[in-house]
């Protein structure tokens, strides 16, 4: 699979879930999209992408067709879904949208994505931190919403989702889902998750052109959350995607190679990847590395470290052994997290170990 993608032979690389792989077949769409937009602008953008974006989307337009291809993936309807650069991007939208009183509550967890936690301290949330095994019984009459992980980036654990989604609901709280290591991990059904807003990336399992995420929101809150940017979209009988579809001129082509990703992802061996991903960490746990406790995620695994300096040890991994993996700090422990793509093999699991073993 290794020569199915760009990445450099030289290295190996065992961090895919921070910014994932373009394939080329993949890579190859991006670029004809781009050099179509670039021979005709305007045909591209009026007559291909946008076309009937105004209101009157008949589903003609190659944007729309991309998100109704990726809806479908997700089991989601497409006019409740809409394209955005990433996960981050989307959950700012919904966050900065909320009248949060003095009195709410934002339940979450510690194994957050750091640039949500601050997007909600920026939003001005009382942010009260819970074990997710606890979140759900936690949920109380000031809880005004739950921010939760599908799978955690910092620890890669796949959190209770479902369970956590139906007592917010019970509870009148919403239920915010960072999805951004979910979709390509293992399916996705947005419309049986329960959750009120969803937002993930396409770029990271999905093997999309960087730039590719999409938030998802049920029907009844969709007036309610304002795009980043205010544009010709914004008007008062806009629909969800005229209201985020158009924010200023932007190149729309990691959108439009969605659908070629999904194709492409579907040739993996999904399998191959999960028992790799076993048995590195069956083979650091050999060299005293402990996976961090919960469910882990299916390509993903995160592992404690003895004490050590993780800047200057991810810094030799790649220096010295050509190994690029994160290693960093968590809730007062060192963690190394091992992600393993669909072009990873045991050669780069060897190459792991050993830089390990020598350098611990």
């Amino acid at each position: 699979m290794r020569s199915g993608f760009l990445l450099d032979p030289d290295v190996a690389y065992l961090n895919h879930g921070s910014y994932g792989a373009c394939p080329e077949p993949v890579f190859a769409e991006y670029q004809r999209l781009q050099l179509e937009l670039e021979r005709a602008p305007t045909d591209f953008f009026t007559r291909r992408v946008f076309t009937g974006f105004w209101g009157d989307d008949d589903g003609s337009g190659e944007l729309a067709r991309a998100r109704v291809t990726l809806a479908t993936f997700l089991g989601a309807r497409a006019q409740d879904l809409v394209f955005v650069p990433n996960a981050t991007s989307g959950l700012n939208a919904v966050i900065r949208s909320l009248e949060l009183g003095p009195g709410d509550e934002v339940l979450t967890t510690a194994h957050e994505y750091g640039a949500i936690t601050r997007t909600w301290e920026f939003a001005g949330a009382r942010l009260v931190v819970c074990e997710p095994d606890g979140l759900a019984d936690r949920i109380g009459p000031r809880t005004r919403a739950v921010s939760v992980s599908h799978v955690t980036s910092p620890t890669a654990v796949v959190l209770p989702v479902e369970e956590i989604c139906q007592a917010a609901r019970e509870h009148g709280a919403l239920a915010v889902i960072d999805g951004a290591h979910a979709p390509g991990q293992f399916p996705v059904d947005l419309a049986a998750l329960g959750a009120d807003v969803y937002a993930g990336n396409c770029h990271k399992w999905l093997c999309a052109p960087k730039g590719a995420g999409f938030l998802w929101a049920r029907p009844e809150l969709q007036a309610e959350i304002d795009p980043l940017v205010i544009s010709w979209g914004y008007r008062e009988d806009a629909d969800f995607g005229e209201r985020h579809g158009w924010q200023g001129t932007r190149d729309p082509a990691a959108y439009l190679a969605v659908p070629k990703a999904i194709e492409v992802h579907a040739t993996f061996d999904h399998a191959a990847q999960r028992a790799l991903a076993d048995e590195a960490e069956r083979r650091l746990a050999e060299l005293g590395l402990p996976r961090v406790a919960g469910e882990p995620a299916p390509f993903m695994r995160a592992v404690e470290l003895p004490a050590c300096n993780p800047a200057e040890l991810w810094r030799r991994l790649y220096d010295e052994f050509r190994v690029e993996v994160p290693v960093y700090e968590w809730a007062g422990c060192r963690l190394l997290r091992v992600s393993i793509g669909p072009y990873n093999d045991e050669t780069d699991v060897d190459r792991l170990v050993a830089a390990l073993r020598a350098l611990l």
